[in-house]
């Protein structure tokens, strides 16, 4: 947090099935693995490209989450699905060790491409639906403590959840 690149906007993707954007996204696998992260924002490896991945099966920051497929997303576009909005709590690789309580949409749709150029359009809920609003954000140069509503919801994650073995974001 505070590095100017995370607050840029991250310009679209234009060439596809290139070696340097498979070498991209195979730094971004590598670094979203290795942290326990649920997804990966390019700009948060210093690329400024509209380029998320995400990813849950078994995550130990996230110990309920359901599980969401791996996916390679690329020059996204959300749309809400109807007004609920439900709060859940949050972190980020960029803003370790640290959670919030951050609202978002509970339905959307996300369109985009993958790798390949080829496109993806899926409609999604819960877990699923924030991981994405959240990578999202990183390429709009949104960190998620500027979504937070309530900031007494906002600190460190071994003092809000004291005894919990949560890994730091």
């Amino acid at each position: 947090m505070g590095d100017p690149r995370l607050l840029a906007v991250a310009e679209p993707v234009r060439a596809f099935g290139t070696a340097e954007l498979e070498s991209l996204l195979s730094d971004m696998r590598d670094t979203m693995q290795e942290l326990s992260g649920a997804g990966l924002a390019a700009p948060q490896i210093g690329v400024g490209l509209r380029v998320v991945i995400f990813e849950v099966e078994h995550n130990p920051r996230y110990p309920e989450a359901e599980a969401v497929p791996f996916t390679v997303l690329i020059n996204p576009q959300l749309t809400p699905i109807g007004t609920e909005i439900e709060e859940g709590w949050e972190g980020c690789l960029s803003v370790p060790g640290m959670r919030g309580l951050v609202p978002r949409y509970r339905r959307l749709r996300y369109t985009g491409v993958d790798a390949q150029g080829h496109p993806l359009d899926r409609t999604v809920s819960g877990f699923h639906a924030r991981v994405v609003q959240h990578e999202v954000d990183h390429l709009d140069g949104i960190l998620y403590p500027r979504r937070i509503r309530d900031l007494t919801q906002f600190g460190f994650t071994d003092v809000l959840f004291p005894g919990q073995d949560l890994i730091d974001d």
